[in-house]
Parts: C-alpha cells; sequence; structure tokens
C-alpha cells in the first residue's frame, strides 16, 4: 500500500463552512470524457458557487465575463451540460444535477434507439 505523505503539511486543505464538492463519478463514470474544455469550465464554477441543492443564481452576462466567454461559446457549453444530464437551466436559475449512472452506448459515443433506451431500463428495473 502507498503510503502518501502531504508535500506542504501546513498547506492541506480543510473543509470550510461554505463547502462544495466534485463528485468522483464525473471522472469514474465518463462524464468528463464527454465535456468541452469550456463545458468543463462551466460546470466546475457551477459547483463552487451553488448551495447544497446545486443552486445558483449567476447571470448569463456574470458567468460569460468571469468565464471570459462569448455568447455562443457559453450558450453551447451550458447546453451540452443540460444535454449530458450534468445541470438544468431555468433562467435566472442553475441546479447542478446528481451524477446518474451513464448508458454504455452514450459513454461510448454511439446512439441508441429511444425504444432500445426505454427496453434496456425496463429490463435493469426487473433484474
Amino acid at each position: 500500500m502507498i503510503v502518501k505523505t502531504p508535500i506542504l503539511p501546513e498547506r492541506v486543505r480543510k473543509v470550510p463552512q461554505s463547502f462544495s464538492w466534485i463528485d468522483h463519478r464525473l471522472i469514474r463514470d465518463g462524464y468528463i470524457e464527454h465535456c468541452s474544455h469550456t463545458a468543463g469550465f462551466l460546470y466546475l464554477f457551477l459547483v463552487c458557487v451553488g448551495d447544497d441543492k446545486g443552486l445558483s443564481y449567476y447571470g448569463e452576462h456574470s458567468l460569460m465575463k468571469k468565464l471570459s466567454m462569448d455568447e455562443s461559446v457559453f450558450e453551447k457549453a451550458r447546453s451540452d451540460l443540460v444535454r449530458m444530464g450534468l445541470l438544468a437551466w431555468q433562467a435566472p436559475l442553475y441546479q447542478v444535477l446528481s451524477l446518474e449512472p451513464l448508458e454504455k452506448s452514450w459513454r461510448n459515443g454511439t446512439s441508441m434507439m429511444l425504444g432500445d433506451i426505454l427496453k434496456s431500463a425496463m429490463e435493469a428495473a426487473h433484474d
């Protein structure tokens, strides 16, 4: 077993009262592999500013300014996160969503017919 020792023990992170987290499943389940850099950056920012339910009221223009994104890049990043099931958005509210297991076909970049997805979900529910 590898014993990990902090390089700078005086700088070990401590959990502050105002705390957010990034779920390891973002990497383990393959979400991050399907994020553009801009989508990942937006996701990280919204995780950091969200409350305990993942909610944030940051306005579009504030987000674009803080992240140095123009409108088209920002809208693409936001729509990618919504499509991937990482983010819900209903102006002016953003919600970072809980991570749900990805379908293997989605992780591999292949497409499935809706009927096949529903059939697969029903079979999994009965197992």
